[in-house]
């Protein structure tokens, strides 16, 4: 049994189901990957066996027809996911944070209406914060909801860079509103939007363009969300009360932190994997390249930085788990996950050579996905900015 990525400490449920999604990532997505991922078509045969895995209701009380399981179990099987496919793991992480956002601030009735279809699959959410005008600025959000005289809301703005953009039947929005406090941070509502799935025009004042073209990260769609005095019922506020939105936001996006770094844990381990089964079978100067020391410490230094950044990704997980604050972990697993995975693929990719430019090889594909890592849920910059901040109140000076 290889030795990476071993997680000690879990339950036998937690270990049947990793060993039923890692067979399942063996046997359906790595054979298939490479010929989806380069016609950039949706993976509907892999999302139909992991909804009768039960990962889309991975996270979801049992009450409301989930597994009722923990974060770490969630982040884990991600890991697994993305080892096989990256774009994949995509598919589920919009949809786990929207329902993670219902679990933890929904109202009794919205959690009722949505969750036991979102555990089956049948709903599919998005999660949208980011617009033309914004990137890590969430207070420069110009989507604005606007009360009407029947107490209903009208949504006017464009959004940027939904996963699942197309497919999903349920967004979580943020908007501005005129409720709240003065402090922009308290003026913000989160909104549970309705459409149907696919493009065009997908509900009243609702209108999904199309796919928008990237490097990477492939097979999934990502596109725009334009609305145009889309009219909805207050009750749909996540949570019921307006000016929460930035904070419920917030929160979603420190548990797709760890989500992310687990989707550069999976990069990178099928980074090594590729790196560590070519350097055996390459031959030069009549013997394995894996045999000259150069190659030999190259995939020592991978293996090092698969088993860090897993570590600290688990360390993140269970700390939320236990009910503790995590911003500071989810930022570190986040921030180092994603700089090690593009060392250890990048790694891997001069490993193969010349051969690692050809798309006949996984470790090319590797190569564009690992980038997004960079970017998802915030840059490392960012991710420097929340640590550091959060280093000098711990360690403030005295008198």
């Amino acid at each position: 049994m290889p030795r990476l990525c071993q997680t000690d400490g879990l339950s036998d449920v937690q270990t049947e189901i990793l060993k039923a999604v890692r067979e399942f990532v063996d046997e359906r997505i790595i054979p298939v990957a490479q010929e989806l991922e380069h016609a950039d078509e949706y993976p509907t045969e892999i999302i139909e066996g992991l909804k009768e895995l039960g990962v889309f209701g991975l996270t979801i009380p049992e009450e409301h027809g989930g597994l009722g399981e923990s974060l770490l179990t969630y982040a884990l099987v991600v890991e697994e996911i993305a080892r096989g496919w990256m774009s994949v793991s995509g598919v589920i992480n919009t949809h786990f944070i929207v329902a993670y956002l219902l679990m933890q601030h929904g109202t009794e009735e919205q959690k009722a209406k949505y969750l036991p279809r979102m555990a089956t699959g049948e709903v599919r959410g998005a999660f949208s914060m980011s617009e033309p005008g914004l990137g890590s600025d969430v207070s420069a959000v110009s989507t604005k909801a606007v009360k009407q005289d029947d107490g209903s809301y009208s949504i006017t703005g464009q959004k940027m860079w939904l996963t699942n953009g197309g497919t999903s039947t349920l967004v979580a929005l943020l908007t501005k509103t005129d409720e709240g406090a003065e402090s922009v941070y308290k003026n913000m509502t989160t909104f549970l939007v309705e459409k149907e799935p696919g493009f065009g025009e997908t509900a009243q004042g609702v209108t999904v363009p199309g796919k928008l073209e990237k490097m990477g990260y492939k097979g999934v769609e990502t596109t725009e969300l334009i609305l145009d005095g889309h009219q909805i019922a207050a009750d749909q506020i996540l949570g019921g009360e307006p000016g929460k939105g930035f904070f419920q936001m917030m929160d979603g996006v420190e548990v797709g932190r760890v989500n992310v770094a687990a989707r550069a844990c999976g990069l990178a381990w099928r980074g090594f994997e590729l790196g560590i089964a070519y350097a055996q079978q390459r031959k030069t100067f009549g013997k394995a390249i894996a045999e000259h020391q150069a190659v030999l410490f190259r995939l020592a230094e991978m293996a090092t930085k698969v088993e860090t950044i897993h570590t600290m990704m688990v360390r993140a997980a269970r700390l939320k788990d236990t009910g503790q604050r995590m911003d500071v972990e989810a930022g570190m697993a986040k921030m180092l996950a994603s700089e090690y995975a593009n060392e250890v693929v990048e790694d891997s990719f001069r490993i193969h050579g010349g051969y690692g430019y050809s798309k006949e090889y996984e470790i090319e594909r590797l190569m564009r996905e690992v980038k997004f890592m960079l970017i998802g849920e915030g840059t490392s910059d960012i991710q420097k900015m929340i640590i550091g901040r959060s280093l000098l109140k711990d360690y403030q000076l005295k008198g």
